[in-house]
């Protein structure tokens, strides 16, 4: 069993599944912190300097320098330790796959993996997997990138004939609802550059992220018995409907790819008297996130003149930016990694991310930090999968980047 596979498969089964409805940070103590002391344990146990865990669930550490004198920049590498709420993520039971054969996957509870429907499978045939038992997502977004990191980490303190700088490494709580790096400071961490190890096809180069809002639109509506209510009642539940009926259908996700931007209805809850839509706003071009957002506003106000004031209320809160306006200034963190992969016989893949990650925000905090695939599929749902020949590969790209930089 390799060493990167071993912790994987020793993350997975911890269940550390963030919570967006908690006022806590991290969203649920109870099961990060936990994990997060662990991985503090872990660092200290394999040579890591300066191991920290303070009391928002940050986990910090330092890879000492084999250069002496050294004068270069001093990069990180960071990854999260929440799974998504999307899909269960307590009581995981991966399955190792020692050499895939192409065919259908039966995870049982009634999933098969297809390559039919997932067509990454192919790129994967005589590749060893790890798979769910299809009750549960796997948590590969991003306890791949925490064992790759780990790994990379022991490996360098256990070579220090390998020559780099100062290395700092960290793992976040949280990152799934959007508060990754709410209490993160920059400082305390003390890289000048980062890498996130989180998610997607190994050679993935991703500095291009959403534009990123959160929409919350709550309908206030008048509820009568139904069987005198004509005349009388205005229900919330259809008013929301209605809202959700002005808002362009050909920027629903579902009819979205590349750079296009959508707006996302996820969750619609409430009753004839009170109404909530949950929306999120994502476009990669700022004009276009810009305008996507006043769209929802002048919705807003519109209803409030059809049906009164008060009737709609929208509120639209700004989560993350697009990470590329700052990460193109700084192409060097591109071309090493880029260099890395290819010294490593690996394509590399520079994609827009339909997404974002901790690195989203960072950037704009004064750590450029792009992201790096970790080998892992389909995040998010019972369908997830990990590549650990793709993983072990993920480990020799942050030793390379590590070499790179003190070049």
């Amino acid at each position: 069993m390799s060493a990167v596979m071993d912790r994987f498969l020793k993350y997975v089964v911890i269940d550390t599944t963030s919570d967006p409805a908690s006022e806590t940070f991290p969203s649920v103590p109870e099961t990060e912190l936990p994990f997060a002391d662990m991985l503090a344990e872990e660092l200290k146990a394999i040579g890591v300097s300066d191991v920290s865990r303070d009391e928002y669930g940050y986990v910090f550490g330092t890879i000492p320098s084999t250069i002496e004198s050294y004068e270069g920049p001093v990069i990180g590498f960071l990854a999260h330790m929440d799974t998504s709420f999307d899909a269960p993520g307590k009581d995981v039971h991966p399955r190792v796959i020692e050499c895939y054969d192409g065919s259908d996957i039966d995870l049982g509870n009634g999933l098969v993996l297809r390559p039919d429907d997932f067509g990454s499978l192919k790129k994967n045939i005589g590749k060893k997997l790890i798979v769910t038992d299809g009750s549960t997502l796997l948590g590969g977004d991003d306890k791949a990138g925490v064992a790759e990191i780990m790994t990379a980490a022991e490996y360098l303190i256990a070579h220090p004939e390998i020559p780099h700088g100062p290395i700092k490494v960290g793992f976040t709580p949280d990152e799934e609802i959007g508060r990754g790096v709410d209490y993160f400071d920059v400082k305390r961490f003390g890289a000048d550059y980062a890498y996130t190890m989180d998610g997607g096809e190994l050679g993935e180069l991703e500095y291009e992220t959403f534009n990123a809002a959160a929409g919350i639109v709550e309908i206030f509506g008048t509820s009568i018995h139904p069987g005198s209510a004509k005349g009388k009642m205005v229900s919330a539940l259809q008013l929301g409907i209605e809202f959700q009926g002005m808002l362009p259908v050909f920027e629903r996700p579902e009819h979205t790819e590349g750079r296009e931007g959508f707006t996302h209805l996820h969750g619609f809850n409430g009753n004839a008297d009170h109404a909530r839509l949950d929306y999120i706003i994502r476009d990669h071009d700022r004009a276009k996130f810009e305008k996507k957002k006043d769209f929802m506003l002048e919705i807003g106000r519109f209803m409030n003149l059809k049906y009164g004031e008060g009737t709609v209320k929208v509120t639209v809160e700004d989560s993350y930016y697009n990470m590329g306006e700052v990460i193109s200034k700084y192409p060097f963190l591109l071309d090493n990694a880029k260099d890395v992969y290819k010294d490593l016989g690996i394509e590399p893949i520079t994609v827009p991310v339909r997404g974002g990650t901790d690195g989203s925000r960072l950037s704009f905090m004064g750590l450029p930090c792009p992201n790096l695939g970790t080998g892992d599929y389909n995040c998010h749902g019972r369908y997830e999968y990990v590549c650990v020949d793709k993983m072990e590969m993920a480990v020799k790209v942050i030793i390379g980047l590590c070499q790179r930089f003190a070049r």
